[in-house]
Formats: C-alpha cells, structure tokens, sequence
C-alpha cells in the first residue's frame, strides 16, 4: 500500500473513532475537529504523493492527535500545575487553551478546570459564577456526563463552603442524578451524608 493511502486511511481511522467517542461522551461532533483533521489529512497524504517528503505514519498520528486535542491537552497540563497550587502556570495554560479556537465542548472543559483552580484558591464567587456558566451552556448538548458531574460536585462543594447549604444539597444531588456510579457521586453522596449526621 502506498505510504498516501495508508495516511488518508490512518487520517479517516482517527477521525472516525474520535468523532464516535465525541458522540458516545454526548459532545456531539464538532465541525472544528473534523475540519481540522480531514485538512491535516489531505496534506499529509498530499506532500506525501506530489513531493520526495517521506512522513511516517506514526509521527503522522501523533501530530494529528496533538493538533486537534490541543486544548484538551494544555488544559490537563494547566490542571497538573494547579494540583501543585502553580496558579499562575495553570492560568496562562488555560488562557492559552482558549485562545487556540477551542470547538465548544473544549471551551467548557478549559472553563471547568478554571473554575476548579478557583475553588482551590477558595475565590468561591468567581467560581459559582463560572461552574454555573458551564452548565447553562452544557444544555445546548456539548458535555459529557463526566464533566457535567464533575461540574455539579464542584459546585456542591463551592456552595457548601460558602454555607450555602440548600443549594449545596441541589447541586450535590445533581451529581447522583446526573451520574450514580461516578466518584463525583460517591464523593456528593459522603458530603450529604456528612451533613445529615451534622443535624
């Protein structure tokens, strides 16, 4: 098989099990994505044919991957950082993240992991403020149950330590509905029972 073929093959491979993940995680397929990877595709498969370059199809792959999974990637390294209370690091990863055309699920993971890094610096308004913008726009159907619920816990526990305490129950109760067998779930069903036996 020729080295043009097998990239288009490798590029229509990538892009259809992406885009099926996309579907299964409820992201909806984003037109940013398939753009992206069908354009990196036709290169590739193009300067392989017309000209002497010899691209390997793992480097192929891999450059592939890191282009269009660039906002998800910077956005988990600012989280690293954040763990390491770097904020400032987190911060410019994610600003960076979004100014990289994010398609619209990759905006609401980036402002996730935002709102995250302000509830660990205990900047509680900024992040209720942020975790309930994600999921008013999570309604138009471009966030998979894993974030939807990671964003309710947090939620939960940004109220909870505001005293809160009603909302803090919706949003942890949220998370069960949205996700049961979730460690977002496990850790929502701990802070309601811990409140119960405060009482």
């Amino acid at each position: 098989m020729s080295l043009p073929i097998l990239l288009l093959l490798l590029g229509c491979t990538y892009i259809v099990i992406f885009g099926g993940l996309s579907l299964m995680r409820r992201e909806g397929l984003s037109l940013r994505f398939a753009i992206e990877a069908v354009g990196l595709t036709l290169i590739a498969s193009a300067l392989s044919a017309l000209t002497a370059i010899s691209i390997q199809p793992v480097i192929f792959f891999i450059l592939l991957y890191v282009i269009t999974m660039r906002v998800r990637l910077l956005s988990d390294v600012g989280t690293l950082f954040a763990k390491r209370a770097n904020f400032a690091a987190a911060d410019r990863l994610y600003d960076l993240a979004l100014h990289l055309w994010p398609d619209a699920a990759g905006k609401l993971i980036v402002k996730i992991n935002q709102a995250t890094a302000l509830l660990q610096r205990n900047q509680l308004d900024q992040a209720i403020a942020l975790l309930n913008e994600v999921l008013a726009a999570a309604k138009e159907g471009y966030l998979s149950i894993k974030y939807e619920s990671a964003t309710y816990y947090n939620l939960g526990v940004a109220y909870q330590r505001q005293g809160l305490e009603a909302q803090a129950v919706k949003a942890f109760n949220a998370v069960l509905d949205t996700w049961p067998s979730s460690i977002y779930a496990r850790n929502a069903s701990q802070a309601l029972q811990h409140r119960r036996q405060k009482k």
